[in-house]
């Protein structure tokens, strides 16, 4: 099976243009977690924020607002108890794009939440938790649609799609995978694979593009809200996904050695310059 080697992003497509206003980039809504589980929301949120979403919100329990208000700044705060503060907040058609997942939480609150938000149909990153939800609840996997983009790494590849990695190649597995779902899949790795309408791309990190240092903690969850930022840009599923990947690498080798995530977003502006944003 051939694949598609993922370059470099059109810089067209991610520049922001003079007389253009922050809604004209979109409004990323994050999913966050509990108290002293809120780090990986708080990565998605700012690197969505640094990829150029025009605005993004993080949603968590009210018990965790003190908490990420001390860590935020750019980033807006909403409270979210239940499904209706979450219906009340998807009532705002501006939202262009939602991240579930990063340090969220697997319980019965937290399916309940997603399956609010797949039934959004908005375009969506499911990642970490939401990924382990979506694996045990049938009811959730019935709710992917299109806008859906699955960042799995292999063992949540696993449990999502149970026998399909291990008896044959990765690539045929991803491949299958976005048939099945109808979502794009994203399987990370120093070779991470996406699939979707556009056929089945590759980016290896590996040779002169290797990065072994986002072998760190956070660094999916920074991945993860880079494409969600792209995706409420306008970016399609697969295209967003694409040049997540790529950004998160250039990101990770502008850094280099000693890279934890929280460096990651804040590598973008240079990666932007290089790019002649």
């Amino acid at each position: 099976m051939s694949l598609r080697e993922i370059g470099a992003p059109d810089a067209a497509r991610i520049a922001k243009r003079e007389g253009q206003h922050k809604y004209d980039h979109g409004h990323v809504l994050v999913l966050g977690g509990p108290p002293a589980q809120g780090g990986a929301g708080r990565l998605a949120a700012r690197a969505a924020l640094r990829v150029g979403a025009g605005l993004v919100t993080l949603a968590c329990p009210p018990a965790a607002l003190a908490e990420n208000a001390a860590r935020l700044d750019a980033v807006m705060l909403r409270a979210l108890e239940g499904m209706e503060d979450l219906e009340r907040l998807l009532a705002d058609p501006r939202l262009s794009a939602l991240c579930l997942g990063p340090g969220f939480g697997l319980g019965d609150r937290e399916r309940d939440l997603v399956a609010v938000a797949l039934d959004a149909g908005r375009p969506t990153v499911l990642d970490a938790d939401a990924l382990t939800l979506v694996s045990r609840e049938r009811m959730l996997r019935q709710r992917l649609h299109p806008g859906c983009v699955l960042t799995p790494h292999a063992g949540e590849f696993r449990r999502l799609f149970p026998g399909t990695l291990d008896d044959g190649s990765r690539a045929e597995a991803v491949r299958a995978a976005a048939a099945e779902t109808g979502a794009v899949i994203l399987l990370k790795g120093a070779k991470t694979l996406v699939a979707g309408p556009e056929g089945l791309a590759v980016h290896a990190a590996t040779g002169a593009r290797s990065a072994p240092w986002l072998a760190t903690a956070g660094a999916g969850d920074v991945l993860a809200g880079l494409i969600a930022g792209l995706l409420g840009r306008g970016l399609g599923g697969q295209e967003a996904a694409e040049a997540g990947v790529w950004l998160h690498v250039e990101a990770a080798r502008i850094v280099g050695p000693g890279l934890i995530a929280e460096d990651l977003p804040e590598a973008l502006p240079t990666v932007f310059r290089a790019l002649g944003l």
